[in-house]
């Protein structure tokens, strides 16, 4: 008979497939945040649109004066607030209906470790990520979607296991290209020969 916990999709395709303003609107978020398919994208969707849901219930419950939907209203924003999405103070189930979906792509750990310098670019990001080269408080993890919460935030490093963490690895000097000669015009060239990267943020670094 099988197991009869079956697995459920966490996202939800668009109703509408060949609609070219939405059409061009998820390409241009999978260009910026460096996912790998729209269903990264419909997935955070589909989070975002669970817990607007669960506002919405929650005030017409509190509404009425529900004493339960004060408590379970205060649980829903701490949530929310440990996760980065909203502040931990002052705020109310309007702001959890205000939140789009980059609130939730800009809490992945692809694009924190980005944001971080860890790495050059969000598609490689993406590839440390996945082979094992990022840590989360001491503890390796492989998912690119991984929602990272405040007190995380400030924990991503490179795992110690890792040769990239070694700060002569060939990837992490090829983030300072030799600087142009004086008194030479034109656009400065990188090791390759080519234009010459944007630096990337100072790395984060924590002894393990």
């Amino acid at each position: 008979m099988g197991d009869p916990k079956f697995s459920r999709a966490k996202y939800e395709r668009p109703s509408h497939p060949w609609e070219a303003e939405r059409i061009k609107t998820e390409n241009e978020l999978l260009k910026k945040y460096g996912l790998k398919n729209k269903k990264e994208l419909w997935r955070s969707q589909f989070t975002l649109r669970r817990f607007r849901q669960r506002a919405r219930e929650l005030q017409a419950r509190v509404r009425t004066g529900d004493k339960q939907a004060e408590k379970e209203r205060e649980q829903l924003l701490r949530r929310l607030g440990r996760l980065g999405l909203l502040p931990l103070e002052g705020t109310t189930l309007d702001d959890v209906l205000a939140l789009d979906v980059e609130a939730l792509l800009s809490r992945r750990l692809q694009t924190l470790t980005f944001l971080k310098g860890l790495a050059f670019t969000p598609r490689q990001a993406r590839q440390f990520i996945v082979h094992g080269h990022v840590s989360v408080s001491g503890g390796r993890v492989t998912i690119p979607g991984y929602l990272v919460s405040r007190q995380e935030e400030n924990v991503i490093i490179y795992d110690e296991r890792s040769p990239i963490a070694n700060d002569l690895h060939p990837v992490r000097q090829a983030a300072t290209p030799p600087a142009p000669p004086a008194g030479e015009g034109g656009e400065a060239e990188g090791p390759e020969g080519g234009p010459e990267a944007p630096t990337p943020p100072a790395t984060e670094s924590k002894e393990a």
